[in-house]
C-alpha cells in the first residue's frame, strides 16, 4: 500500500491487539446524551456536504461527500488529488486515479465503518469511550468492544440541535484523520451507481461519475 493512500485515510491496522474496550464510568446526563445521539445518528439517512479532510501528516484535502445510510459513502476530492472513496457492498474501496492502485477494506473492519451501520446502539458490541461537551458542541469517543486496538471514531455534534460535523478516526498505529462537514443537506436521493466502484483498469469509464 503506498504511503499516500495511508495518509489520506486511515486505514485497519490488521495486526492490532484484540483486547476489549476498558468501561467508562457514565453519569446520567451521558446517558441521556448518548441517546440523542443515537436517535440522531439513526434519523440521518442521506446525507451530501462539502468536506475538509486533515491528514495525519497535516496536509489537508477537499471535496463534496455522499452518505447514504445504511452502509454507502463517496469522497470526491477535489483536484489535483487523484483520489476517491466508495463505500458500498460491504467495503470501503480507495482508488488512486494517478497510480491505477485500489485497496478494499470491509467497512466492518475500519472505526468509520460504525458511522454506516443500520440502527446503530452504542453499547453491546460497541463500547464509549469518551464523551465530552463545550457550549454548542458535543463528541463522542467509540470503538468496536472487542477490538479496541483496531482504532477509535470520534463523532462531533453541533448541539440544539444536535447535527453531525465532524469525526475524527485513529487508527490501529494512533494516526488521526479529521473530517470536517460544511453546507451540509440532509434528505434527497442519489444514484445507486455513485457507490459502485468497478476499477477502470477491468472496465474504462466505467465510473461516470469520477472523470
Amino acid at each position: 500500500m503506498n504511503r499516500r493512500m495511508l495518509l489520506t485515510f486511515p486505514l485497519l491496522a490488521l495486526l492490532a491487539p484484540a483486547a476489549r474496550a476498558a468501561d467508562l464510568q457514565l453519569t446520567a446526563q451521558d446517558h441521556a446524551d448518548i441517546g440523542r445521539i443515537e436517535a440522531c445518528l439513526n434519523a440521518l439517512h442521506t446525507l451530501k456536504a462539502r468536506f475538509l479532510q486533515v491528514a495525519p501528516d497535516g496536509s489537508t484535502s477537499g471535496g463534496t461527500a455522499w452518505m447514504e445510510r445504511p452502509g454507502r459513502m463517496r469522497f470526491q476530492y477535489d483536484k489535483p488529488s487523484p483520489l476517491l472513496l466508495v463505500a458500498g457492498h460491504g467495503l470501503f474501496v480507495f482508488y488512486d486515479r494517478e497510480l491505477k492502485q485500489t485497496t478494499n477494506i470491509p467497512l466492518d473492519a475500519t472505526p468509520l465503518g460504525l458511522l454506516l451501520r443500520d440502527n446503530l446502539t452504542l453499547s453491546g458490541d460497541v463500547t464509549v469511550t469518551g464523551i465530552e461537551r463545550i457550549p454548542g458542541q458535543i463528541q463522542v469517543t467509540i470503538v468496536r468492544t472487542r477490538s479496541p486496538g483496531d482504532g477509535s471514531l470520534t463523532l462531533v455534534f453541533a448541539d440544539n440541535p444536535l447535527a453531525l460535523r465532524q469525526w475524527v478516526v485513529v487508527d490501529g498505529q494512533r494516526q488521526e484523520t479529521h473530517v470536517s462537514l460544511f453546507n451540509v443537506e440532509l434528505g434527497g436521493t442519489f444514484d445507486p451507481d455513485m457507490f459502485t466502484f468497478i476499477d477502470p483498469r477491468v472496465l474504462p469509464g466505467s465510473d461516470k461519475y469520477y472523470q
